[in-house]
């Protein structure tokens, strides 16, 4: 049976669904106001592993990820400016070109990582209606308050009649020792309430009428919603990077409880960090390289390109609640695990089959399925793929003989696990990600000659360059910063 680690409970736990046979998971998605990084990949395998193996244990799986593109604003706090509108005023854009431009970019980051799309893919500015009615429950059930036009969580109030803090092991009162109280400067009854709506200002992009104001709903608002819109008041699964556990996810248990009467979600799972020396890599931290700069090796901290399918292979290679330290020579030596289980993968397929085996693969499929069932350890999933190549490779080099059964079982094994569950493309050319890296290379210098050719004013080099790169189907967009291409 499936064990998961249940953050809410700190120990692992059979998997026992709500209804037999069909699972309810929202995970939560991006907010989609710049492109994908190693660290939004983490969760989107993560949960694709999940989902993927969920699946394989013949369940019906819905899984909902959420796309944020309003209400999430500068620094996770409940002031400042719409991280999406900020952008949208930056490269004077409308906020929903920004949200599609970079929707469109994440999609085709997880297409190339070989990440399932989810079953749902709610927007929350298309929820509006329904954050407001869960607003008014929480309003309505005494667990909430106006002021001057927004509606705040109030966390002294909840904290009577629901434990607040369960999830990430904080109580009331260390949030209160470690919250600075500024008199008079807020419109909070205390610095530790969370916003349910927020009265827009003036300057405010994107904003909807509601009882209160003239706004739009608080961060945290939107997946309480959306998981139970689609997954009903209970569900299965929330998972998430372990960045969310506080506050997000607490404050989501909190309106739930408070709008519902009960938490929504059975079993909490977050996936842990990918670090940079130790720091976590966030746009926040300005020490992000994005998807896009690993495929094409351009940032200094990147010796070479690196294809989709190493990058999957470097965060499944580590268990996805450790913390995986990112640097190129850890990807490099990914890249040549992954290369050794592509070209086993291919002698596999080419073996042919004798009258008897010279080795045995014991019970190789039940140590694999044992793995997985032990919270996702595709570590050890990889590392026994690895002990049975031995066994390829001595077939494959005429010194061992494999019968047809075992053949057939083994072939099916790695279609199981390495394909199906892992998610890796074995079969395709290992030189691919060399070729791609040196067909963007070439893109790019075009395009750099074409950034030359117009500060040095010499018009008629650069549209010549365009023109015929938008006639091949290329979308060539300028920036401040020089460029971006998509195809």
């Amino acid at each position: 049976m499936l064990q998961i680690y249940n953050t809410l409970t700190r120990q692992k736990e059979y998997f026992k669904p709500l209804h037999e046979g069909h699972v309810g998971m929202y995970v939560c998605g991006p907010t989609v106001y710049g492109d994908a990084h190693l660290g939004h990949a983490r969760p989107a395998i993560t949960f694709d592993l999940l989902f993927r193996y969920l699946q394989f244990l013949g369940y019906k799986v819905r899984y909902v990820r959420n796309i944020t593109d309003v209400g999430h604003l500068e620094h996770d706090a409940d002031e400042g400016e719409d991280k999406i509108a900020k952008k949208a005023r930056l490269e004077q854009l409308e906020p929903m070109e920004v949200v599609q431009y970079f929707t469109n970019r994440y999609h085709h980051d997880m297409e190339a990582l070989n990440v399932l799309p989810p079953s749902i893919e709610p927007h929350a500015s298309g929820h509006i209606i329904e954050q407001i009615d869960f607003v008014q429950k929480i309003l309505d059930h005494g667990y909430a308050y106006v002021s001057n036009g927004s509606v705040y969580m109030d966390v002294e109030r909840f904290a009577k009649d629901f434990p607040y803090g369960k999830l990430s092991g904080r109580n009331l009162e260390d949030i209160v020792t470690e919250t600075r109280e500024l008199d008079g400067q807020s419109e909070k009854k205390h610095s530790y309430d969370f916003a349910l709506w927020k009265k827009a200002a003036p300057e405010h992009i994107m904003h909807w009428p509601s009882p209160w104001s003239e706004g739009f709903p608080g961060w945290h608002m939107e997946c309480s919603t959306m998981g139970t819109k689609y997954l009903g008041e209970e569900f299965d699964i929330h998972g998430g990077g372990m960045d969310l556990m506080f506050p997000h996810h607490e404050a989501e248990i909190a309106q739930s409880c408070a709008a519902l009467g009960h938490d929504s979600v059975h079993y909490w799972m977050h996936n842990n960090m990918i670090t940079i020396a130790g720091k976590k890599m966030g746009k926040s931290y300005h020490n992000f390289i994005t998807l896009e700069q690993f495929f094409s090796g351009q940032h200094e901290l990147l010796t070479k390109p690196f294809s989709p399918m190493t990058i999957r292979f470097f965060i499944l290679m580590a268990h996805y609640r450790s913390t995986v330290d990112f640097s190129s020579e850890a990807l490099e030596a990914a890249e040549k695990g992954l290369t050794r289980m592509q070209e086993a993968y291919m002698r596999l397929m080419k073996l042919t089959p004798g009258e008897k085996s010279t080795a045995d693969l014991g019970n190789l499929r039940e140590k694999c399925q044992e793995a997985m069932d032990d919270d996702l350890n595709s570590p050890i999933v990889i590392s026994l793929l690895f002990d049975s190549s031995r066994i390829i490779n001595t077939v494959y080099d005429g010194k061992g003989t494999i019968s047809s059964e075992d053949l057939n079982e083994l072939r099916s094994i790695w279609n199981d696990f390495a394909i199906q569950i892992l998610g890796l493309r074995l079969a395709q050319d290992s030189d691919n990600s060399v070729n791609m890296a040196a067909y963007k290379g070439a893109i790019d210098m075009l395009l750099q000659m074409r950034l030359e050719a117009k500060q040095n004013k010499d018009w008629t080099t650069s549209d010549k360059i365009r023109n015929h790169l938008t006639e091949l189907g290329f979308s060539i967009k300028d920036t401040k910063d020089g460029f971006e291409w998509t195809l």
